[in-house]
C-alpha cells in the first residue's frame, strides 16, 4: 500500500511563488507515474503536470497548457518525493492540489488511472 503525503501550499498573492511536496512510502515498484492534480470548487479534477522515472532511461513529463512555463515538477528518488513548484501564480491557479502515483512505464493523464492520492492541499491565489 503506497502513502502519499502531502505538504506546501497556503495563500499567496497573483505572481508569487508557491512548492508543494509529495512523499511516498510503501512503494513497491520501481518504474511509476506521479502526478500532480488540482480541483477547483463545482470543477472536474485536472492534471497540472506528471513525471515517470524509469530506472534504465530516466525521467520524462508532462504538464498542462495552462501552467507551461510556471510549473515545474521535479522529483528526489533519494526521498521519494516529487515537488511541484509554482511560480507567476495566477488566480485561476486556486484549487486543491492533490498528488497521485501508478505503477506505470508511461504518462497517465487520467486520474481514474491512478491508485493512490495524496490528502490534498489547498492553494489560493489572491489578486
Amino acid at each position: 500500500q503506497v502513502q502519499l503525503v502531502q505538504s506546501g501550499g497556503g495563500l499567496v498573492q497573483a505572481g508569487g511563488s508557491l512548492r508543494l511536496s509529495c512523499a511516498a512510502s510503501g512503494r513497491t515498484y520501481s518504474t511509476y507515474c506521479v502526478g500532480w492534480f488540482r480541483q477547483a470548487p463545482g470543477k472536474a479534477r485536472e492534471l497540472v503536470a506528471a513525471t515517470t522515472w524509469i530506472p534504465w532511461s530516466g525521467e520524462s513529463t508532462h504538464y498542462a497548457d495552462s501552467v507551461k512555463g510556471r510549473f515545474t515538477i521535479s522529483r528526489d528518488n533519494a526521498k521519494n518525493t516529487v515537488y511541484l513548484q509554482m511560480n507567476s501564480l495566477k488566480p485561476e491557479d486556486t484549487a486543491v492540489y492533490y498528488c497521485a502515483d501508478k505503477n506505470s512505464l508511461v504518462i497517465q493523464t487520467s486520474p481514474d488511472l491512478y491508485d493512490y492520492w495524496g490528502q490534498g492541499t489547498q492553494v489560493t491565489v489572491s489578486v
